[in-house]
């Protein structure tokens, strides 16, 4: 198999090292040429506590206009901090560039929307970071849902709480208006569209948590208007439970889905529980515990799909207009914008 040539351009976005280690895992399909560091180039914050500079000791370090116009170039990954993300991948896709670039996808939907139009136009492969994509745990409950596994759906609850970071970090969240659900639902809106479609309504609830002043919203819920479902989403950064406490749960009319933690990289697998009243499809009635094949690395499932579709031998998971639709979402969800009914 012929391996993608790529250059990773930007080391300061949070996922920055995890996406750089998740391409070193793979030499087999992948030849990284090289990465940028952005800090000459891009205002917007930045992290600084999960900044590794040595990830990338190994590498070739390389101007952006080296990286665009690098000789054999096929794909980027763009990881520079979370305002820069649409401006830095609009002139990856002027430059004809395949990329997956990491989330959100910035404070301005029309900006992104001039992306993704590019993209679309140029036939090149889009690839959002979207953290639960290549979970096989939230791949069976889109299916379940779709497919009506637990009846009709009329309730989701989940969550992306953590406890990590330093103050540095909450300073950090409060360089946003819509704080930590335009920082981190995002993760949790790309499942839930995928699952149920567009709402019909989306409210917001901007909070801070105790000990902290209202412009650090790192205390967030949205709620999600079905006809005839909710959806509420959280996140906080001071939960006790870390992210080991995330959960989801799933209350259909003929049954429910629940699961807890909703990720694991300890060569365990995440358990479902699913609990039916009644026989359904090939499951029995009665409680089940479903055991999914353990991931060694978040994005590898993501980024071999991508080499895939670059390769012609796949086509992609998610179209630019789901990345459209759960972008506009999610700024509902953070207060940036209502949403518009269609």
């Amino acid at each position: 198999m012929e391996k993608v040539n790529i250059i990773q351009i930007g080391i300061r976005h949070e996922h920055a090292s995890g996406k750089f280690n998740s391409l070193k895992k793979r030499p087999d399909i992948f030849n990284i040429l090289g990465y940028v560091d952005e800090q000459d180039f891009c205002k917007s914050p930045w992290l600084t506590e999960f900044f590794n500079e040595n990830n990338y000791a190994e590498y070739r370090k390389l101007t952006l206009e080296e990286a665009l116009n690098f000789p054999g170039l096929e794909a980027v990954t763009v990881e520079v901090p979370n305002n820069d993300l649409v401006p830095i991948a609009l002139k990856c896709m002027e430059h004809g560039l395949p990329m997956h670039m990491d989330k959100p996808a910035g404070e301005d939907l029309e900006l992104y929307k001039k992306l993704l139009d590019g993209c679309k136009a140029k036939n090149l492969p889009f690839q959002m970071g979207y953290m639960f994509r290549g979970n096989p745990a939230f791949r069976f409950c889109i299916r379940a849902v779709r497919e009506k596994l637990i009846g009709d759906v009329f309730e989701i609850e989940a969550d992306m709480n953590h406890c990590y970071g330093s103050d540095i970090y909450q300073e950090y969240l409060g360089k946003f208006s819509g704080g930590i659900m335009f920082n981190l639902g995002c993760h949790l809106i790309d499942f839930v569209v995928s699952a149920m479609g567009r709402p019909e309504k989306v409210t917001p609830f901007l909070k801070s948590a105790p000990g902290y002043p209202d412009s650090i919203r790192n205390n967030a819920m949205a709620v999600l208007e079905y006809p005839h479902a909710l959806v509420t989403l959280r996140s906080c950064s001071r939960d006790a439970c870390n992210t080991g406490g995330r959960s989801v749960r799933i209350a259909g009319t003929k049954g429910t889905i629940e699961f807890s933690p909703v990720e694991r990289f300890d060569g365990k697998s995440v358990e479902i529980e699913l609990t039916l009243p009644e026989d359904r499809g090939l499951f029995p009635k009665g409680t089940h515990t479903l055991r999914f094949p353990p991931q060694r690395d978040r994005y590898e499932v993501q980024l071999q799909e991508l080499m895939q579709v670059i390769r012609g031998e796949a086509r992609s998971s998610y179209s630019y207009e789901h990345d459209y639709l759960v972008h506009e979402v999610t700024l509902a969800a953070s207060g940036y914008i209502p949403l518009c009914s269609k």
